[in-house]
């Protein structure tokens, strides 16, 4: 009953009987772990239908507030923190982007796509991302275009984890082959999942793979081909990047059930070193690259409350502990990355780079993804 309640009977099976192919690693100073952290927002300013006011303030405050509280953190490479404002094409206003773009312009983190759609088309979903994308790379200088293509790419998180029109009840998509439309529209990784505990939660967990669109089909991101080093994708398939999915048997409801760890932050479950060790525990990586951990959070950051947490001492708490922790732990390399860089880190390591470049990222306007076999 309680395992249908929280519809684990998606992904519970996989949790169990998922088997890492890689070897287990032990790490040193001379063989580190490469922690790659990207936070991943479904930034929606007009949530719960606040006067355009109340909105504005809400991005203004993020715009203000974040470079004061997190510009005296930096990473391994002496980064600051990374956020990325996945922004719904439904909420589009000039002013909004044009605040983000220059908080991300100042190096606070980058711009992607999000979008909320009922009863849908193809024809009104390629529409929408076309135009969207025109918009915010023309009117707002964000995205970038595919160095070989010269067509704008965008990472794109679905509203309402509606992926594929995945929900049981149709709703809230209505594009069976959405990832079809996604790949024509210069769409470069969807970072819809996990979506735990909702119903749309893909059997794939905690994984980073390629999925095609299957004609006829809802949900086609159920299943998909593992990323691998020295393997190419597909040429129609999609790169899913997918967070942190686990149970938490340090958090029990009713002393006794595990409570879900799905790699959500927001008002009452900030990032914390505990949290943190689940998330490397799940393990995220390219096949054959065990020593390159992606963790990718979510969170609706426009959210009052969220916002609290997002831009306070929690967070503040967080980074300070793990600078401390990553000081104990010298076979530990962590980076604060966009969605972009992950995506392009992921792509390193399917072309068998065992070190991280970012040089090499910002010298390509884009992700690729070709891989030399």
């Amino acid at each position: 009953m309680a395992i249908r309640a929280r519809n684990m009977q998606y992904w519970l099976p996989a949790y169990f009987t998922q088997k890492k192919i890689d070897k287990l690693v032990t790490f040193s100073p001379e063989q580190p772990r490469h922690i790659f952290i990207a936070v991943c927002d479904h930034f929606e300013p007009e949530w719960g239908s606040p006067a355009k006011s109340d909105a504005l303030a809400r991005v203004d405050r993020w715009c203000e507030e974040y470079p004061v509280r997190f510009s005296k953190f930096s990473d391994s490479r002496g980064q600051v923190p990374q956020h990325t404002f996945f922004y719904p094409q439904d909420q589009y206003a000039p002013e909004y982007l044009d605040r983000l773009a220059a908080l991300c312009k100042q190096g606070f983190g980058d711009v992607d796509v999000h979008l909320h759609h009922d009863s849908d088309t193809a024809e009104g979903l390629r529409k929408k991302m076309n135009e969207f994308r025109q918009t915010l790379f023309d009117r707002h200088g964000l995205l970038r275009k595919d160095p070989q293509t010269g067509e704008i790419v965008y990472g794109f998180i679905h509203g309402n984890w509606a992926l594929c029109n995945s929900r049981p009840d149709r709703r809230w998509c209505g594009v069976e082959n959405e990832i079809e439309i996604l790949l024509e529209t210069g769409c470069y990784a969807d970072l819809t999942m996990p979506s735990a505990p909702s119903d749309t939660q893909t059997q794939i967990i905690n994984s980073i793979y390629y999925a095609k669109d299957l004609p006829g089909q809802c949900k086609s991101h159920d299943q998909g081909t593992l990323a691998r080093v020295t393997h190419s994708p597909e040429q129609d398939s999609l790169l899913m990047i997918q967070g942190p999915l686990r149970l938490d048997w340090s958090n029990r409801k009713w002393g006794f059930l595990p409570r879900i760890e799905n790699s959500d932050l927001h008002d009452g479950r900030p990032a914390t070193l505990n949290r943190f060790q689940h998330w490397l525990a799940a393990d995220v990586h390219v096949t054959g690259r065990p020593d390159w951990t992606f963790i990718k959070l979510h969170t609706h950051g426009a959210k009052p409350g969220n916002i609290d947490t997002l831009l306070g001492p929690e967070t503040e708490a967080f980074h300070t502990a793990l600078r401390e922790e990553a000081e104990q732990h010298p076979e530990w390399k962590y980076y604060y990355v966009t969605a972009w860089e992950m995506a392009s880190l992921i792509h390193q390591a399917e072309q068998g780079a065992t070190i991280p470049d970012f040089d090499a990222i910002h010298a390509s306007p884009s992700p690729v993804s070709g891989v030399l076999v």
